[in-house]
């Protein structure tokens, strides 16, 4: 477990080391979550698996112990500079795949550009608040239209947060479940072609 300092309070990451690793994974967790998620732990053994290191971040609030999301520009600073130590030490001179859960998966689509992610892996993208698909104002659609490196974004069929639309360079995948992504098995399998097509294309 490492703690990085961040412009908005220390950072934690869990640090998951592939044998010879040939890229590297790093995700964040939802709003009201931490990175012991079910989704996120199936993700991060069939990534290993796939001789991929994860790094699991826990954003500021959360290690500070508060349940409440910070405001985006703290959340996207916090993991920018956790992406820029862990790509100058940790995981230098690999790949980075960026991504996470929720609120995770936002701040990785918002931030790819600025941390030269490779590709985004979004984990039950939240597209617009339960009850919001109506409001096109209420809408996330521009953060993933936004990533210029190929996306995926595994999503439960019942989720009340939406289902993103796949586009171009971005495949969406539809599992049994809601929000939670609960169907871990079937969140692996899918995370694990992925990723394999990805680390394929290094």
């Amino acid at each position: 477990m490492l703690e990085l300092e961040t412009p908005h309070g220390p950072a934690r990451v869990e640090l998951h080391r592939a044998d010879q690793p040939a890229a590297a994974l790093v995700l964040g967790h939802g709003a009201g979550g931490g990175v012991g998620s079910p989704d996120l732990a199936a993700v991060t053994r069939a990534a290993v698996a796939l001789r991929i290191s994860v790094a699991l971040v826990e954003q500021p609030y959360r290690v500070a112990g508060r349940r409440s999301p910070a405001p985006a520009r703290q959340l996207d600073a916090a993991w920018t500079a956790v992406l820029a130590r862990l790509r100058a030490e940790e995981l230098g001179g690999l790949a980075v795949i960026a991504g996470g859960r929720s609120s995770g998966a936002r701040v990785a689509c918002r931030t790819a550009t600025a941390v030269g992610a490779a590709a985004v892996l979004c984990l039950a993208f939240p597209l617009h608040p339960p009850g919001g698909a109506d409001d096109p104002a209420r809408s996330r659609l521009s953060e993933l239209e936004a990533v210029p490196v190929p996306t995926l974004v595994i999503q439960g069929d019942h989720d009340p947060f939406g289902l993103p639309p796949a586009g171009a360079g971005r495949t969406v995948v539809v599992v049994p479940g809601t929000h939670g992504l609960r169907s871990t098995a079937a969140v692996a399998a899918v995370a694990s072609d992925w990723l394999a097509a990805r680390v394929a294309e290094l």
